[in-house]
C-alpha cells in the first residue's frame, strides 16, 4: 500500500508550539484574514452595568433565537445573530456555540468558522474535542490539512483526547488533497494507538484509494474491514462498485453487488453506478433489466437514473426504447429536466429526425424548462447537417433572445456548418469575429484550414497554420493531418512529405490517421514500394495497421494487378485479428472481379455474413457489375433477385450495364423494371 514512514503525533505537537496564539497571524499571511462579509462586532470589554442595562427588544429576541436554533437565511444573518449573543450575559455555552459553528460549516463558510472560533476562544469559552474537530474539518475543506494536524497538536497539548471523528476528519482531509499514502499511514498509526476505526474511517480511506485508481487495494481493505468485525455499509460497497464500473470491470462490479445484497441493501446510487457502467459498455438491455430490478427491490429511480439510461439509448439511436423509458419516468412521478430533453434532442438529431428535435425544444420551453447552451449547440450542428441553414438563424435568434451567450463550441459549429455548405464567406466572418474577441481555439483554425483544403485553397490554409503560433495556439495532429492530406490532394506530394517531416521536427507524433493519409497519397501516385515500407514499419510500431490501412493497400495492389499480393494481404488481415468492414470487402471483391476471378469474388462475398459483416447496397452493385461485365447474366440475375428482396436498388453503373446487355437479353432489365416502381435507385425504363 505504498508504505512511507509512519506519521507521528509529535509532529503536530511541534507545529502547535509554533502557533501559540492559534496561528491566526499566519492565516492572514495566506490571505485568509479578510472575509467578504459584514465586519464582526468583536467587543471584548464588557461591564456588568452595560449588560444589565441592555434592552431586550423583539429584534434582539429574534437574533438570540436564530443563534440558539442555528437557523439563519445566509451568512450575514448568521453574523448578526452571533454579534448579538456575544454581548449577552451569561454567554451561550460551548455546546450552543458548537451547534452554531456546525451550521455554518453546513453552508460551507469555512473561513468564517475559523475566524469566529478565535473570537469564542478570546471570550474565555474553553475548547472541547468537538469544537476543535470542527476547526480541523474547516482546514481540511480548505485544502490546508497540515493546519488540521496543528489543531490535533493543540488537542493533545490541552490534555484532551481525540476521538474517532477527529481522526476520520484528518484522514478525509489527506484524501481530499490526494495524499493517500499519508492517509493510510495515519490510519495504521491510529489503529496502533488503540483507536478502533469505524465504517466511516474505512469508507473515507476506500474512497481515497478508488479516486486515485487503487481499486484493488480498496477491495483488499474491504476484506480486511470485514475480518476486523466492521460491517461495510451501502456507501462503502457503492464506492468500490463505482470505481470498478469506471475501470470497465463491470462483471467484477456486478459480482460485488451480488455479495453486497446478502449483507446490506443497495441504494439508488448503487444502481446508478451499475447502470452507468453497463451503458458505457453498450449493454443497454442489461441496464434496463436493472431498472426493473429496482422496482422489485422497492428502490425508486431518481432523475439521474433515467437521464443515464436516456443518454445512452439516445446515443445509440434507440429512440423508441428511450420513449419507453420516458413513459416509466412520468409514471414514477419523476419530472424531466434540461438534461432529459437534451438527451432526447440529441437522439433525434443522430437519427436525422430534426423536426422532432425542434418540436422537443419548443416543448421544453413550454414546460418552463430553459434550454442551455448544449441544447442550442446540438440543434445548430444537426440543422446544418440536414441542410436547414435558414433554421439555424432562427435558433441563433432564439438563443440570444433568452439571454444565452454563444460559446466557442457554438461558433465552431457555425463554421463547420457553413463549410459543409461551401459558404466560405460566412465561415470567414464567424472566424474573424472569434479572432477579434480572442476566443478562436485550435479547433476553430482546424475547421477553417479543412474548409480551404477541401476547396483547393491550400495557400490560404498554410497562412492560417503559420498564424497559429502568433496567437499562442499550438497546432495538433488534426491540423497536421488536414494539411498533409490537403497538400496531397493539391498535387504537391513533395510538400506533403516535407510537412510530415516538419511535424516530427516540431515534436508532434504522427498517429494512425497520419500514416493512412501518407499511404493513400503514395498509393495514388503509384509509389507502392514506399507505401509497403511504411506499412511494414507500422506493423513493427505501436501504430498497428487497421482495416482502413489494409483497404488502401489492397485497392492499390488491385489497380496494379498484383492479385497474389492482394490475396496474401487479405489473409494477413484475419491473422492479425482484424475484422474487415464493408469497404474492405468491396475493395477486394471489386479487385477480384476486375481480374476475372469471379468464383473467388463470389466466395468472398458469401463469407461476409459468416464474418459478421452484412453486404450492403454498394456491395451488391459491385459484384453484380462484375458478373455483368463478364456477361454472366444468370449469376447476375440471381444476385439481382437477392438484392431486390433485401430492399436494395441498382446504382447508375449497374443500370447502364443492364441496358447495354438488354439488347441481347432483356431478362435482367425486366427484373429491374419490376423493382423500379418502389425503388429509390436509378430508373431503367
Amino acid at each position: 500500500m505504498m508504505i512511507m514512514g509512519k506519521p507521528s503525533f509529535m509532529k503536530p505537537m511541534c507545529l502547535a508550539s509554533h502557533f501559540r496564539s492559534f496561528y491566526f497571524p499566519l492565516l492572514r499571511d495566506f490571505g485568509m484574514g479578510t472575509f467578504h462579509s459584514p465586519t464582526l462586532l468583536f467587543t471584548f470589554s464588557f461591564s456588568s452595568s452595560s449588560t444589565s442595562t441592555y434592552t431586550h427588544t423583539h429584534k434582539d429576541a429574534n437574533l438570540r433565537s436564530k443563534f440558539l436554533c442555528a437557523y439563519f437565511r445566509d451568512v450575514d444573518d448568521a453574523l448578526a445573530s452571533f454579534n448579538h449573543v456575544i454581548l449577552m450575559h451569561p454567554l451561550p455555552s460551548r455546546v450552543e456555540f458548537n451547534r452554531f459553528l456546525s451550521a455554518l460549516v453546513g453552508i460551507k463558510q469555512y473561513h468564517t468558522v475559523i475566524s469566529l472560533s478565535k473570537t469564542i476562544e478570546l471570550l474565555g469559552i474553553s475548547h472541547t474535542v468537538y469544537s476543535l474537530s470542527i476547526l480541523i474539518n474547516c482546514f481540511c475543506r480548505l485544502h490546508l490539512v497540515d493546519f488540521g494536524f496543528s489543531i490535533l497538536g493543540k488537542i493533545l497539548k490541552l490534555g484532551l483526547k481525540p476521538n474517532i471523528v477527529t481522526f476520520n476528519t484528518l484522514i478525509n482531509g489527506l484524501c481530499i488533497e490526494g495524499k493517500i499514502n499519508r492517509a493510510v499511514h495515519f490510519f495504521n498509526h491510529m489503529v496502533d494507538r488503540g483507536y478502533q476505526p469505524n465504517v466511516l474511517t474505512y469508507s473515507v480511506i476506500i474512497n481515497g484509494l478508488c479516486k486515485l485508481g487503487h481499486t484493488n487495494v480498496a477491495i483488499r481493505l474491504l476484506k480486511e474491514m470485514v475480518e476486523r468485525g466492521c460491517q461495510p455499509d451501502a456507501v462503502t460497497y457503492t464506492t468500490i462498485i463505482d470505481a470498478l464500473c469506471r475501470d470497465k470491470l463491470i462483471f467484477e462490479a456486478l459480482d460485488l453487488f451480488s455479495h453486497m445484497r446478502n449483507k446490506v441493501s443497495p441504494n439508488v446510487i448503487t444502481y446508478n453506478c451499475l447502470i452507468h457502467g453497463l451503458c458505457n459498455l453498450g449493454k443497454q438491455n442489461e441496464a434496463l433489466a436493472l431498472l426493473k430490478e429496482m422496482a422489485v427491490d422497492k428502490i425508486s429511480p431518481d432523475i439521474f437514473t433515467f437521464n443515464i439510461l436516456l443518454d445512452s439509448l439516445c446515443n445509440e439511436g434507440l429512440i423508441s426504447e428511450a420513449q419507453s423509458v420516458i413513459k416509466i419516468m412520468i409514471q414514477r412521478g419523476v419530472e424531466p429536466d434540461v438534461v432529459t430533453y437534451n438527451s432526447l434532442i440529441k437522439g433525434y438529431c443522430l437519427c436525422s429526425q430534426v423536426d422532432q428535435a425542434l418540436a422537443l425544444h419548443y416543448e421544453m420551453v413550454g414546460q418552463n424548462i430553459s434550454p442551455n447552451i448544449y441544447t442550442f449547440n446540438v440543434l445548430i450542428d444537426s440543422l446544418f447537417k440536414q441542410g436547414m441553414v435558414s433554421k439555424v438563424r432562427d435558433i441563433m435568434n432564439s438563443m440570444v433572445h433568452i439571454g444565452i451567450k454563444p460559446d466557442v463550441v457554438t461558433y465552431n459549429s457555425l463554421m463547420d456548418g457553413y463549410c459543409l455548405h461551401s459558404q466560405m464567406d460566412e465561415v470567414r466572418k464567424v472566424f474573424d469575429m472569434m479572432v477579434r474577441n480572442d476566443i478562436a481555439n485550435v479547433s476553430s483554425y482546424n475547421i477553417l484550414i479543412n474548409g480551404y483544403c477541401k476547396r483547393k485553397g491550400i495557400d490560404e490554409a498554410m497562412k492560417l497554420f503559420n498564424e497559429m503560433p502568433c496567437k499562442g495556439l499550438v497546432p495538433d495532429s488534426v491540423t497536421y493531418n488536414t494539411l498533409i492530406q490537403g497538400l496531397w490532394e493539391a498535387g504537391r506530394p513533395r510538400a506533403a512529405l516535407e510537412f510530415f517531416k516538419n511535424m516530427h521536427y516540431h515534436g508532434h507524433q504522427p498517429d494512425l490517421v497520419t500514416f493512412s493519409i501518407l499511404l493513400n497519397g503514395l498509393c495514388k501516385q503509384g509509389d507502392l514500394d514506399d507505401a509497403l515500407t511504411i506499412f511494414e514499419a507500422m506493423e513493427k510500431s505501436r501504430f498497428k495497421p487497421d482495416c482502413v490501412v489494409y483497404s488502401i493497400l489492397i485497392d492499390a495492389m488491385c489497380k496494379a494487378g498484383k492479385f497474389n499480393d492482394v490475396k496474401e494481404l487479405f489473409s494477413r488481415l484475419f491473422e492479425k485479428g482484424l475484422k474487415p468492414d464493408v469497404y474492405t470487402y468491396i475493395t477486394i471483391i471489386k479487385g477480384l472481379c476486375a481480374e476475372g476471378s469471379l468464383d473467388e469474388a463470389y466466395k468472398v462475398f458469401r463469407e461476409m455474413e459468416e464474418g459478421g459483416c452484412l453486404p450492403d447496397e454498394r456491395c451488391y452493385n459491385v459484384i453484380i457489375q462484375g458478373f455483368l461485365k463478364h456477361e454472366n447474366v444468370v449469376k447476375a440475375s440471381q444476385l439481382i433477385d437477392e438484392m431486390v428482396d433485401k430492399g436494395f436498388s441498382s446504382d447508375v453503373t449497374t443500370a447502364e450495364l443492364v441496358i447495354h446487355l438488354s439488347l441481347n437479353d432483356d431478362l435482367i432489365l425486366r427484373k429491374l423494371r419490376n423493382r423500379s416502381g418502389g425503388s429509390k435507385g436509378v430508373s431503367v425504363k
